[in-house]
């Protein structure tokens, strides 16, 4: 079987890591051998995502530092915690820096030789090589545009303003938090003992805010020094077509989320667990792997992704509506439903695995 992957990102090293492993042999196509990320750049991954990575993929444990604890804020409840997570007897979600993750990825597929690189060729060219699957991880090229530009796709006018602090060392550095402030969510997450990550998303285009905000709802942190803020645009966008032909669109380009959960890449994580399990029942099964993969894949996966990133959009403008209405009853109504035992542990398990239908 011949199946290429058209993107250099984590998402399509993750996609071949998998593919390799089930003894595929993979062609990525892709103009920059070796991708340079922010360093600010890090990723959110539930324990269950981490559990498959590590068994199917590759160890990664030695990059993540582990979140034990889940707190979130509401401005407009004057700072109170209104939602509290927690895993008693293990960690919710881990931490890792984009690079750490790709650089890991990168070096053990140009140790496999079921890995090729290749330059980016003609789409003419890639149709008539003959391949059994394409996998488009990238949104920019002429195929995204072509093929997959029917979409549901929401501007939410607001900007991302993402860096890392440096700060004295704290052992039990291992609680995230979120505040809903008036302007927007705004989130802690620890990546080491001594250094963690914020994520602001506001409707200023600038960041000056962001350093105020950081110093306003730091908690224990005693800051040192605080790394250039990188700031992008925020949109969400959900395919409403998951593949032509033989060409199975992923990552990025199936689906964006808004950031305030980090869901992103698990959700990419998810749909990869997807395209393993088709895999190995067509193996098992005696079954050829070929297009009709991509009819399963959508099938399997499609509504599950749309209800998920429709879930974080609803958070998204409730808590937007309520800083609107300048009113704390719907934090309060949050907080009430939270301490429902099973309403806490659905959301918990929902923000591990995914929605399960």
């Amino acid at each position: 079987m011949k199946i290429s992957i058209l993107g250099n990102n984590l998402t399509s090293l993750t996609l071949a890591k998998t593919l390799t492993n089930q003894g595929i042999a993979v062609d990525i196509f892709s103009d920059k051998k070796k991708k340079k990320f922010d360093n600010n750049q890090t990723l959110g991954i539930s324990k269950t995502n981490v559990d498959f990575f590590n068994k199917n993929i590759t160890n990664i444990n030695k990059f993540l530092w582990k979140i034990k604890r889940i707190n979130i804020y509401s401005e407009n409840f004057n700072n109170n915690k209104i939602l509290d997570f927690k895993n008693a007897h293990d960690h919710l979600f881990s931490v890792v820096r984009n690079q750490d993750l790709y650089n890991h990825l990168f070096v053990n597929l140009n140790r496999c030789k079921l890995i090729r690189f290749k330059k980016t060729i003609s789409l003419k060219r890639l149709l008539h090589n003959n391949y059994d699957l394409i996998f488009n991880c990238d949104h920019s090229n002429l195929i995204a545009k072509k093929f997959f530009h029917n979409k549901i796709e929401k501007n939410y006018n607001t900007f991302a303003h993402v860096t890392t602090f440096k700060h004295k060392k704290l052992s039990n550095n291992n609680i995230a938090y979120q505040v809903f402030t008036k302007d927007g969510p705004l989130a802690f997450l620890p990546i080491s003992s001594f250094e963690t990550s914020v994520v602001y998303s506001a409707k200023e285009k600038k960041n000056e805010n962001l350093v105020y905000l950081i110093n306003k709802y730091k908690k224990d942190y005693k800051i040192l020094n605080i790394n250039k803020i990188t700031s992008f645009e925020l949109k969400s966008s959900n395919l409403r077509s998951y593949y032509f032909q033989n060409i199975i669109a992923f990552g990025d380009l199936l689906h964006r989320l808004h950031p305030l959960a980090g869901q992103g890449f698990n959700m990419s994580i998810r749909d990869i667990k997807e395209i393993h399990k088709l895999i190995e029942f067509k193996k098992v099964h005696g079954l050829g792997l070929d297009k009709s993969i991509c009819y399963d894949f959508e099938k399997k996966i499609k509504n599950k992704n749309y209800l998920f990133s429709s879930g974080i959009d609803f958070i998204y403008e409730f808590f937007k509506l309520e800083s609107n209405l300048n009113t704390s009853a719907l934090s309060k109504l949050v907080k009430f439903l939270g301490k429902k035992e099973k309403i806490n542990k659905f959301f918990t398990k929902s923000a591990d695995s995914g929605i399960v239908i």
